[in-house]
């Protein structure tokens, strides 16, 4: 055993847990579907089963009948003197599926990589010679990429000096640095809900206490509810996905600016705004939004959507001060950004805007093709139709999102239920659906998904053990 969740963790981790069918099987689905998402790590000791009833509202007996499912399914086992013990899952290479297979991998909303990559990749490891003389370890980052992202945002009307930027391991490897060095255990953090989960994952891991501010596709942020944080809470810091937002693909207005940028301003909140989709335009006319200028606030992108997910090349843009601070709190957790990677990106930058435009054909086909799906399929839901990002985030009618994704499973479609996005339990009537594959790839999954809906909503069964592990 390596860890412990108590039952009231997990009653908020299950959310809107609730279905169709007999409420064991429907906490059986939901715990397993915390397990297949590594919600709930192998080797994790769950509550007893009296705990745990008390913390949902159960009897005893629903929750003896759930934990007995998962032990038929191999999920959990029961250990004498310890419990019932999540086990390890079979699974396949967790970034993706095997091209081998039917199955249909919409977990991850990256798009396939820009064609260009591999030619520049090419040209960079013509010169290996002067890369392998250096030390390669720089927690600051190299000179040359520095510049190229600081010329980025001048560019952008954000002027800036290659002091004021930090190379990282990519978007989440900012993240982490910044959580760690910025923030103290217990520290409030204001985040919108919708979330980047692993973003909440690296604040919730450095200790800091999480307090949602909801966002939508249809009316974006709730500023009232921004602004009684700000007061009430006193947050350290506040992370916001201004452009594009994810899940919802919602862009912040200029009043919305305001609002974060007013709050921040009057408590001394540290913006953090992650742009990592900010250059994933389709139809947006215009910049984007425009935070004005301030020590307050730091800035974190990557090449990580726009180019390709595993060149892993990231940076936070902040004050000098700032930028100095973290340099001197990473060596905890790296040694630098690799060499050859940083070489790639500093010859990508300058072709940012040639790339974004190739990227917003990509997905304009991606989203036409799966809006125009979902619409013809399914006249109850609630489509949006963004104007940039990766995905659509769904609105279903029916708290049932965690069984309609461990259905589609089943069936070798592969979704993130809206529960995972949440940060505080909840959005179990909403779906994230990315349009990063091939339309006709799409169309398949949306297929699939009709089917799950109508096994679902009429009750089926949603899920065998045999059945996921040979697709997972």
């Amino acid at each position: 055993m390596d860890s412990r969740i108590s039952a009231r963790a997990l009653a908020e981790a299950l959310g809107g847990w609730r279905g169709k069918g007999p409420a064991y099987e429907a906490l059986a689905d939901a715990v397993r579907l915390l397990c297949l998402d590594n919600r709930i790590a192998a080797r994790t000791a769950l509550p007893a089963e009296r705990e745990l009833a008390t913390a949902l509202g159960l009897s005893r007996t629903t929750v003896a009948a759930a934990y007995r499912s998962l032990r038929d399914t191999g999920h959990i086992e029961s250990l004498r003197g310890s419990g019932s013990i999540t086990r390890p899952l079979p699974r396949n290479d967790p970034g993706g599926l095997s091209a081998d297979t039917d199955a249909i991998d919409l977990q991850q909303a990256s798009p396939a990589a820009w064609p260009g990559l591999p030619a520049v990749m090419a040209e960079v490891l013509q010169d290996a010679t002067a890369l392998v003389a250096r030390s390669g370890y720089d927690v600051i980052g190299s000179p040359e990429l520095r510049q190229a992202i600081a010329d980025r945002y001048r560019q952008r009307g954000i002027p800036t000096s290659a002091d004021q930027i930090l190379v990282t391991t990519g978007a989440q490897s900012a993240i982490h640095l910044v959580a760690s060095v910025l923030l103290n255990r217990a520290d409030r953090v204001l985040i919108e809900t919708p979330t980047y989960p692993h973003a909440a994952d690296a604040f919730r891991y450095v200790g800091a206490r999480l307090v949602g501010v909801p966002v939508s596709a249809e009316s974006g942020w709730d500023l009232d509810r921004a602004a009684q944080t700000f007061a009430r809470t006193l947050p350290s810091l506040a992370y916001l996905m201004p452009d594009f937002q994810n899940p919802t693909g919602r862009t912040m207005s200029p009043t919305e600016v305001s609002a974060f940028v007013t709050g921040a301003e009057a408590t001394g909140t540290f913006l953090v705004l992650d742009e990592t989709t900010a250059d994933l335009n389709i139809d947006r006319r215009g910049s984007g939004t425009r935070f004005p200028e301030s020590d307050l606030v730091i800035r974190i992108g990557s090449l990580g959507k726009t180019v390709w997910g595993g060149l892993r090349v990231g940076w936070v843009r902040a004050e000098a001060d700032i930028v100095r601070r973290l340099a001197g709190g990473r060596p905890v957790h790296d040694l630098g950004t690799p060499e050859v990677e940083q070489a790639v990106a500093t010859l990508l930058l300058p072709r940012l805007d040639e790339i974004s435009a190739q990227r917003g054909d990509l997905l304009r086909a991606g989203r036409d093709a799966l809006v125009h799906a979902l619409r013809s399929t399914f006249d109850e839901w609630d489509i949006p139709n963004p104007d940039g990002g990766v995905s659509l985030w769904l609105g279903i009618g029916e708290p049932v999102s965690t069984p309609l994704v461990m259905n589609a499973r089943s069936r070798g479609l592969f979704l993130s239920a809206g529960s995972r996005f949440a940060t505080e339990g909840g959005h179990d009537r909403q779906l994230r659906m990315p349009f990063t594959a091939a339309p006709t790839t799409l169309e398949r999954a949306v297929e699939v998904l009709a089917a799950s809906w109508i096994d679902v909503r009429s009750g089926g069964q949603t899920t065998r053990f045999d059945e996921l592990s040979a697709v997972v």
